[in-house]
């Protein structure tokens, strides 16, 4: 029997569902929220969840795992990695450098929810896309 294995496949096949939550997610840790269909939101939001918990042990293995779930992509930001503080510039008197997806998840947001069991994310209800009617929603990190 195939008890508890229902998952949402978004009508794609496995590689092309895999890609599409992978670059969602990895835009959800970029902009911190992000407007996609219902759908693609619930699917994403175990997925993020999962990926954040990853982030709040912090150690090189999570690391490692984490980074096969997201595009390390680099921002236009510099970090500094022991504090966290981000910066828009480089500067010489501080030891930074640049700040990619995989290095925002485990140094701001994994550090952010910390104290906090779970819940990471919110999903609202938007009005429906107006081309197709298709039900809207705004995933963000809470």
């Amino acid at each position: 029997m195939r008890h508890q294995t229902k998952k949402n496949t978004l009508s794609k096949a496995q590689d092309q569902r895999d890609a599409l939550l992978r670059s969602l997610a990895t835009e959800l840790f970029t902009h911190d929220e992000i407007k996609t269909t219902m759908s693609r939101a619930k699917a994403l939001k175990p997925y993020a969840e999962g990926l954040i918990t990853l982030a709040k042990k912090g150690d090189l293995n999570s690391r490692r795992q984490a980074a096969k779930f997201i595009y390390d992509k680099e921002l236009e930001k510099f970090i500094n990695p022991e504090t966290g503080e981000i910066f828009d510039e480089k500067s010489e008197d501080k030891k930074i450098v640049p700040v990619t997806v995989l290095r925002k998840l485990f140094s701001v947001i994994g550090k952010k929810y910390a104290q906090r069991n779970g819940g990471y994310t919110r999903i609202y209800r938007l009005p429906a896309r107006r081309g197709d009617a298709t039900d809207m929603a705004l995933i963000q990190l809470v």
